[in-house]
């Protein structure tokens, strides 16, 4: 019986873990201090160690956690919005907040750790299919423009947001709001 329970708060300790790591990185950038992820989610250290033995381990499980935040969230936003084309606009903006927050990752995921290698395959199968799904209920619904390939904009928007941060004059969410602007059938 108290195995269970241990289970269950081994979850809690790990999801508790993930969302402080993405908020320290976001803070810090990925070079965050464990003692601060660990004293962010309210457990000791060597709890972060046993879900998280290096720092890799602990990057690749908030990015691809962070991944299926925003794989939920399109059939989510589909189901609860006024139109297609406001699920469409509100996962974009979600998107953008995952892409601009990522202090630091980039440079990690170009790193020679063999664990990144299969980070931007996953991130692509995995994020490709959502917004083709929002892309086709929004063109049905006659909202946006059908000659947009989802990947291509997911690629623009990703290039929109590289610049984030280098210059305070640089706004890659109005950027991005002008490229959604442009998808709407007028």
């Amino acid at each position: 019986m108290a195995a269970p329970t241990r289970r269950a708060d081994a979850q809690r300790n790990a999801k508790a873990l993930l969302d402080a790591a993405a908020a320290e990185f976001v803070r810090s950038g990925v070079e965050a201090p464990v003692r601060d992820i660990a004293a962010r989610a309210g457990v000791g250290v060597g709890t972060f160690y046993r879900h998280f033995p290096t720092r890799a381990d602990l990057i690749v499980a908030v990015y691809r956690h962070q991944v299926e935040e925003c794989v939920a969230a399109g059939p989510a936003l589909l189901a609860s919005e006024s139109s297609p084309f406001v699920a469409l606009e509100r996962w974009v903006g979600l998107f953008v907040d995952f892409l601009v927050t990522k202090h630091g990752l980039a440079a990690a995921l170009r790193s020679d750790d063999a664990q990144f290698e299969a980070l931007h395959t996953y991130f692509l199968d995995r994020l490709v299919p959502v917004l083709t799904g929002l892309f086709e209920a929004a063109v049905s619904a006659g909202e946006v423009r059908g000659d947009v390939d989802p990947f291509a904009f997911m690629f623009g928007v990703g290039n929109l947001c590289a610049g984030e941060g280098m210059d305070p004059r640089y706004d890659a969410r109005q950027l991005v709001g002008l490229l959604i602007t442009g998808l709407r059938v007028r």
